[in-house]
């Protein structure tokens, strides 16, 4: 066992390993997993605030860049991970988008609705805020 942590802490010091974490290959990965954790943030918000055409758009976005992460040489499998969680993401929505848009009753959009609106009305109760509205 200790020669395999060795190994590992061998490799992590490795002059290979230090220029991938000075590299594109890294970088741009890491930046771009803001936008699947944006995503996966976004499945328990209400489903009316889905924008269909830009869930389409990051959709094809990532099956775009996962074909060039698994095309590139050397692969990028930190780029491919990431566009892969963004694609689950965004089909989770898209799902959600169709689902509330053109499956589900109105009935059950007014009452979700009203479920929102219980829900805002609590929390700014919670708060001490007072609201004076039109």
């Amino acid at each position: 066992m200790s020669a395999v942590i060795t190994k590992v802490l061998g490799q992590l010091k490795s002059k290979e390993f230090r220029e991938y974490l000075m590299s594109t290959h890294f970088w741009g990965p890491v930046a771009n997993w803001g936008i699947p954790l944006a995503a996966i943030a976004d499945a328990r918000k209400d489903p009316s605030f889905i924008s269909g055409k830009m869930t389409f758009a990051l959709s094809l976005y990532s099956l775009m860049f996962m074909r060039f992460a698994w095309r590139v040489q050397p692969r990028n499998m930190l780029l491919f991970a990431c566009h892969f969680t963004n694609e689950c993401a965004q089909l989770t929505q898209g799902a959600r988008f169709i689902n509330y848009h053109y499956i589900q009753s109105v009935d059950n959009k007014q009452e979700t609705l009203v479920l929102i609106n219980q829900h805002l009305s609590r929390d700014i109760n919670a708060s001490n805020l007072t609201f004076t509205g039109a």
